[in-house]
């Protein structure tokens, strides 16, 4: 009997290991399992033990993933790491179902099958993939589980699309992203429309693109203009108060130091001429000395009186003391006196 080929795609990452990924993710053709032997039914509990050994656990993820963002990207990471070894295949809706069942996208279809081709999570994207699924499907493209997250979904005439998957056992929930969704991304453009509105235009875009009349352009216009001069002048205030500040603390470095300065002058003068400084002192030391020097020096009191020798009687006094000691009465007089000392002195000689 001939032996049945087991070819089934391996996933694009291997857990554990820090491979990068340099291609994108393959889009499906009829069935992307080329594998002929049947594949057996499994259970939640034995695909998470790791089996079957021979092939990945091929599951399978859908939506429309308009705004492709960070929810949609962590719903298909945990699609991923659902089992050991996971094959992760993503259905994508085309823009006619997507427009007939939920509403008007702002990507394009091309636009979302790309978006999640270039996503590190998924292994195969199928394009125009269906609303409700069926199980030819599921036996085309050997499905094992269908991953979504547990809220009942209605849409097209049915409480809940996945009902018949749960029944079936091949259901398995993801948790949502809360505060981030497509819808979150629409309201906010939608409230703030003026903004974005006036940032295109800002960039370049016409108002013809824009879909914006010609009065909300020029209000539009006037209004970047405004912000414009808003902002310089919001940047002249920030560098006036940069530069006032830059003043005031030179200012206040200035009369610190000048401050310290002013101490310390004031604390040397006071050391020099102050009731106690060195300047009196040294005031004091030079007036002794000179008042010392020029003060005539008295005999001292305890020196013994000085006596006659009885050999010698005393000499008569001479004229010089004669002169000094009588004072002549009158001019005449001393004119006298003075002649005869001249004549005195003449005989000695």
């Amino acid at each position: 009997m001939e032996e049945l080929e087991h070819t089934c795609p391996q996933p694009r990452t291997v857990r554990g290991t820090s491979s990068t990924l340099t291609e994108p993710a393959i889009f499906a053709k009829e069935t992307s399992c080329a594998c002929r032997a049947p594949h057996e039914k499994l259970t939640v509990e034995h695909a998470r033990l790791g089996t079957p050994v021979d092939r990945p656990v091929r599951v399978y993820a859908d939506g429309i993933f308009d705004l492709f963002h960070s929810g949609h990207a962590r719903a298909l990471m945990q699609a991923k790491n659902l089992f050991p070894n996971s094959y992760l295949i993503v259905g994508v809706c085309s823009d006619e179902l997507t427009h007939k069942y939920k509403g008007f996208t702002v990507m394009t279809e091309d636009e979302r099958y790309e978006a999640l081709r270039h996503c590190r999570y998924v292994d195969e994207v199928v394009r125009d993939a269906p609303w409700t699924l069926t199980q030819e499907f599921l036996e085309k493209h050997k499905i094992d589980f269908v991953a979504h997250d547990d809220i009942p979904y209605s849409s097209a005439g049915s409480e809940d699309v996945y009902k018949h998957i749960k029944e079936a056992g091949m259901f398995v929930p993801t948790q949502r992203t809360e505060g981030i969704s497509t819808s979150d991304l629409i309201t906010r453009i939608v409230r703030d429309y003026d903004v974005y509105a006036r940032r295109n235009l800002q960039r370049g875009y016409t108002a013809k693109e824009l879909n914006v009349s010609y009065i909300n352009e020029k209000k539009y216009r006037l209004q970047n203009q405004v912000d414009r001069m808003k902002e310089k002048v919001r940047t002249v205030e920030e560098k006036s108060k940069h530069f006032v500040y830059r003043v005031e603390e030179k200012s206040h470095d200035l009369i610190q130091k000048w401050e310290e300065k002013s101490r310390e002058f004031i604390g040397n003068f006071l050391e020099l001429f102050g009731p106690d400084g060195t300047w009196k002192q040294m005031f004091q030391e030079r007036s002794g000395r000179m008042i010392q020097a020029f003060s005539p020096r008295g005999s001292p009191s305890s020196s013994p009186p000085r006596e006659f020798s009885p050999s010698r009687s005393p000499s008569p006094p001479s004229r010089w003391a004669v002169a000094r000691t009588s004072p002549p009465s009158s001019p005449k007089g001393a004119s006298a006196s003075i002649s005869s000392m001249s004549e005195g002195d003449e005989d000695e000689k």
